[in-house]
């Protein structure tokens, strides 16, 4: 895009001949454009007019700085627009989507060609101070007057995206483990049975547990809510029943064990009931 790649000369300075830069980079930074996706999204779904998101967002609708909005969401992948019409890509919607967001905000924010590039170079190690990471941004190809307005979005977007979890000198990529995509969601059947007092929940790992003891964790009501003392009981009782059955005692014993319940107080003593 032209308009984002032109630097104009220094005033008075007509015969240096203009600097381009040969990176794609965006003014605004990532915040700003998840902000355009969602007025998109607020406005009419998956896509809504040019006028209409303007108004949204309270800014003329052939401004310079609505344009510059429109543009940078384009640069993060965000938003399509034609003819006066303004569409989310995929990205767009799942960065609207609460449950797909984090993810999604890293995918954009290397969607960036100088953002992946400092990324690619950066990833793991530490950042060069301000002076040293303009040069680098130039370096890439940013034309050198606009270094600086590139690394502070640069520096913002990072931020937002999560890239400086690990402090700002440091440009880690962070996980996305916590954000569950859609075929990671309970279902509505799984869903009822954890309200309805039996928490099953994502354990992994527990194939090579025997039956029994499956039985028995998925008999836990889900944290947080009430257990009563006296059920409380007859699942340890019923713990201890399936451990006598499934493990051999080191010593020969018939003593057993016995849980006892007096008062608000579980107690696990030796001897039968």
């Amino acid at each position: 895009m032209e308009a984002e790649k032109k630097v104009d000369n220094l005033p008075g300075d007509a015969k240096a001949p203009k600097e381009r830069s040969t990176i794609e980079f965006p003014y605004l930074d990532e915040e700003n454009a998840v902000q355009i996706a969602e007025g998109v999204h607020q406005v009419g779904g998956s896509g809504c007019d040019w006028d209409q998101l303007a108004a949204h967002v309270k800014q003329a609708a052939q401004g310079g700085g609505f344009r510059l909005r429109l543009i940078c969401a384009k640069q993060f992948g965000l938003v399509q627009y034609d003819r006066g019409k303004i569409t989310l890509t995929s990205l767009g919607l799942r960065i609207v989507d609460q449950q797909q967001q984090k993810a999604a905000k890293v995918e954009a924010f290397l969607q960036v060609e100088l953002y992946k590039a400092l990324y690619e170079k950066f990833r793991g190690s530490t950042l060069p101070p301000v002076a040293g990471l303009e040069r680098e941004i130039a370096t890439l190809g940013v034309a050198r007057k606009q270094a600086d307005k590139a690394r502070q979005a640069f520096q913002r977007s990072a931020k937002y995206a999560g890239f400086f979890d690990f402090g700002p000198e440091r440009l880690v990529a962070p996980s996305s483990g916590s954000t569950a995509s859609p075929q990671d969601q309970p279902s509505d059947e799984e869903s009822n049975t954890r309200n309805n007092g039996n928490y099953s929940a994502n354990r992994g790992g527990d194939e090579g547990l025997h039956p029994f003891v499956r039985g028995l964790i998925d008999k836990l009501p889900p944290p947080e809510t009430n257990w009563a003392l006296v059920d409380r009981a007859k699942w340890l009782n019923t713990a201890a029943n399936i451990f006598d059955l499934m493990y051999k005692e080191p010593v020969s014993s018939d003593e057993g064990i016995n849980v006892k319940l007096e008062g608000k107080t579980l107690s696990i003593v030796k001897g039968k009931a």
